[in-house]
């Protein structure tokens, strides 16, 4: 029965790529459509496609002069559902050369195409199988795509989100500064879109980090006619959403360039541009702003993913500076708050929710070292501090706390 199954799945994979030759380009279109239909949310009809040959014919419609707009924008967006499967599927797309062809549909002038290349980029480009030195291959891309970022907002969501995912190195982040990147992205952080503006971020982050050259320049820019500086402030009020917070005051905080973006785990600005000398650790959008933000992201009302990117984050932030270990010492009873760290998983989840049980197992580990990184950051150069986190931890060590 089963390989029945398989052979009435191979035939149809079979009858979808053999539409692709039809001499009728009607048929054709109509073929490329039904077969955007069927896979959607079937990884299995994506591999089958694949193995078939599907992606050489959709990216020879997609460049050829004589297909109509609308094929080659479904052939884009077939791609990028493709691109959405597996690994294995993306180091496919990418040996059949799927990123040059994209790039290259970046030249036409209709813009609903130009935007299913790049959702379909976008979607390759953030694959850690994908290298990212592909972007850069080609001098004349870095500048057009910056071209490309007023046409619309979903061309401003997908290039920044292409830029935060391909700036790895300095030389990526010299390439991206010398083509405008500062000063074409800088408007988006006012967008009317919250993707926008969190893409927007998260390239500032990318590019800032551990450059001075750019963390200098971020300084002076005006922002429809407000420092840089002081847009993230207000970004950081508490009627923003929590992510945005994350964004901001995670601009200092010094992570791999390879990290994984994840929800909450983003990369600094603040204090990328602390440590290059661009913003002192006294300003206020550091001790009035970013410490109070990331001393509430650890209390026990957050989510577990937000604790621990909160503690990791204050913990780096004033790890050189006593002052602030000092000010945050003394936060909303930060030293005993952190003691909840150690209570997961907890025996009530153990009996009421295997789910919220692998939930807590899962970060355990990473609530535990996230608080010792910062009981170590907090006790670093004040004895004071010092004698209130060995008072805890002697307490955690006879169970006082759990």
């Amino acid at each position: 029965a089963t390989d029945m199954m398989l052979l009435e799945v191979t035939a149809t994979s079979r009858h979808y790529v053999d539409r692709l030759f039809d001499p009728d380009p009607q048929k054709v279109l109509q073929g490329v459509i039904d077969m955007k239909n069927a896979v959607i949310g079937n990884n299995k009809q994506k591999a089958n496609l694949i193995v078939l040959g599907a992606v050489p014919r959709l990216l020879y419609l997609l460049q050829q002069g004589s297909s109509s707009s609308e094929l080659q924008t479904e052939c884009a967006v077939v791609l990028g559902s493709l691109a959405m499967g597996t690994e294995n599927n993306i180091k496919s797309l990418v040996d059949c050369h799927i990123i040059p062809a994209l790039l290259q549909g970046l030249l036409c002038p209709d813009l609903t195409f130009i935007e299913a290349c790049l959702r379909c980029l976008r979607t390759v480009f953030i694959s850690p199988v994908t290298p990212v030195q592909l972007l850069y291959t080609d001098p004349t891309v870095i500048p057009h795509l910056m071209s490309l970022l007023s046409h619309s907002q979903r061309t401003q969501e997908y290039i920044t989100q292409i830029f935060s995912h391909c700036c790895k190195t300095p030389e990526h982040q010299t390439v991206l500064f010398n083509h405008g990147a500062i000063q074409n992205i800088a408007p988006l952080l006012t967008a009317p879109s919250y993707k926008v503006r969190m893409q927007a971020l998260k390239c500032f982050s990318v590019l800032a980090y551990e450059n001075t050259q750019v963390s200098m320049t971020l300084v002076n820019v005006l922002v429809e006619g407000e420092l840089l500086s002081q847009v993230f402030v207000r970004m950081m009020q508490r009627d923003q959403p929590i992510e945005i917070h994350m964004q901001i005051f995670c601009w200092c905080f010094s992570d791999p360039l390879t990290f994984c973006f994840s929800f909450y785990n983003i990369f600094p600005v603040l204090t990328y541009m602390c440590r290059a000398g661009a913003i002192g650790t006294d300003d206020t959008c550091v001790v009035l702003k970013t410490l109070p933000c990331l001393v509430r992201m650890c209390s026990k009302e957050r989510l577990l993913e937000e604790r621990v990117e909160g503690a990791e984050t204050l913990a780096y932030l004033m790890e050189p500076d006593v002052e602030l270990q000092r000010i945050a010492s003394t936060t909303d009873h930060l030293v005993a708050m952190l003691a909840d760290y150690f209570k997961y998983p907890s025996s009530v989840s153990a009996i009421t929710d295997i789910k919220r049980l692998d939930h807590d197992l899962k970060h355990a580990h990473e609530l535990r070292q996230a608080a010792f990184k910062l009981y170590a950051s907090l006790g670093s150069n004040d004895e004071d501090i010092r004698k209130k986190v060995r008072g805890f931890s002697q307490l955690l060590s006879e169970g006082t706390y759990f």
